[in-house]
């Protein structure tokens, strides 16, 4: 369905944009709202576009490298609103080091002129990197 696919792209787009560490592709991505939200593993929840623009720009100049394997393991489009539950598989490079994790994540997206803009996401670690996927 097309409406799956351009969520897809979109979630795509989203790691990319983490991936190569650039602001001015998050600024495209996001929906410049107050009620966009995001909760970072181990942050407080940033609240509003500024304050989420804030938290990207901090961890974007804090980081040297990273990379994503992303698994969606659910998908939900309803008119013009979209979820999609992942698995992220991150490795990071720290002190020339590349670390590995893995995280759970939401997010939510908001068809706008036909475009999808994420509205929300949140990423809880995975302790000890081992998910029970039952419900699949």
């Amino acid at each position: 369905m097309i409406d799956h696919e351009a969520v897809r792209e979109a979630n795509i787009a989203f790691y990319r944009a983490f991936e190569n560490l650039n602001i001015q592709e998050m600024d495209t991505i996001w929906a410049d709202e107050d009620y966009v939200r995001c909760i970072h593993p181990g942050w407080d929840a940033r609240i509003g576009w500024n304050a989420v623009r804030d938290s990207w720009v901090l961890i974007f100049n804090n980081t040297f490298g990273i990379q994503f394997s992303v698994e969606i393991i659910d998908m939900m489009v309803r008119a013009n609103f979209a979820s999609v539950a992942c698995i992220e598989t991150i490795a990071t490079l720290d002190q020339g080091t590349w670390q590995s994790g893995m995280v759970v994540a939401t997010n939510l997206f908001e068809e706008r002129h036909g475009m999808w803009k994420i509205i929300h996401h949140h990423g809880s670690p995975v302790i000890g990197g081992h998910l029970n996927q039952e419900a699949k």
